[in-house]
């Protein structure tokens, strides 16, 4: 039996990983696909050990070996019957002939990472987990822990171990115990360079540059720009959520801005952040003195 996890998604392939393993009395064997040598595949897929009928083989990142990818279509048909393989793959080249077999003779099962589009998936997939874990949480704490936490998986279940030893969840009980995720400070950066509140931005500058990076967190903030141009510049009969994948709850945040500012204002942060994105790539100044003179430039309009 051959089954193959393929995708970037780490946490739903430890997940897929720990059932095959529960439901299998036995020892499991997890070997490096990437250092694997070509003489040990006959004792992996076809060697029988003296102290079990059944084995389960996981072999991690095959695909990356050059030696052994190229010839793994041919021990296929040899592998044991009492043996079950498991491959695991993140980016496996689609176009070998290795894969089209694998995809022929395997059980696949693909698992990739949610993206900006998937916020109601990781809302449903959250309300799913709450209730698996004993947690008691209504659809405004389900949606505020997404905006909260991000749509990383790991990091809304590890949140959502947290609140398991909570009696009663609510917004505020989520902002009080659980870190927020960059791109939630990047909101609230944003936010206030638009209500025009220049001590309270450098403030946060101070705080998120003990801990963020200047070059992703002015890419987030291009991202925020992005959506306010998109909400700035839509008619009354778009769908920006739909169209755009930006989650209802950031639109209807943007929305009273981009009306208040106008398409002439989002044009000038537009022209702000393209000469900021200029000099970040031309090194002309420090990264931070960069995204803190553009927020500054914004917070003046």
């Amino acid at each position: 039996m051959i089954t193959l996890l393929l995708g970037e998604n780490s946490f739903e392939i430890e997940r897929a990983l720990r059932q095959i393993t529960a439901d299998f009395n036995g020892i499991v064997e997890r070997i490096d696909g990437s250092t694997l040598q070509l003489a040990q595949l006959p004792d992996l897929l076809m060697g029988v050990s003296l102290f079990a009928t059944a084995r389960t083989v996981i072999i991690r990142d095959l695909g990356s070996n050059k030696a052994i990818w190229p010839v793994l279509g041919d021990w296929l048909p040899r592998i044991s019957d009492d043996i079950h393989l498991v491959l695991v793959e993140s980016k496996p080249d689609k176009r070998t002939t290795t894969f089209k077999l694998l995809k022929n003779q395997a059980t696949v099962h693909e698992f990739q990472p949610w993206t900006d589009r998937d916020t109601l998936v990781a809302e449903r997939w959250v309300n799913d987990e709450s209730k698996k874990l004993g947690i008691d949480m209504d659809k405004s704490s389900v949606q505020a822990l997404v905006r909260w936490v991000g749509i990383d998986q790991w990091q809304l279940f590890h949140a959502l171990e947290k609140l398991a030893l909570v009696d009663i969840i609510s917004v505020d009980v989520i902002k009080n115990i659980i870190e927020p995720n960059p791109i939630e400070n990047v909101f609230n950066l944003f936010d206030t360079a638009l209500q025009g509140d220049v001590n309270d931005l450098r403030q946060m500058l101070k705080i998120l540059e003990q801990t963020e990076d200047p070059y992703r967190l002015f890419a987030l903030l291009s991202s925020q720009v992005f959506q306010l141009a998109a909400v700035a510049n839509a008619t009354k009969d778009d769908n920006v959520a739909k169209d755009f994948g930006i989650h209802p709850y950031v639109v209807s945040k943007l929305q009273p801005i981009a009306k208040k500012i106008g398409k002439s204002g989002t044009a000038k942060i537009i022209t702000i952040f393209a000469a900021a994105d200029d000099d970040m790539k031309l090194s002309r100044a420090e990264p931070w003195l960069l995204i803190e003179r553009a927020l500054i430039k914004v917070a003046n309009i």
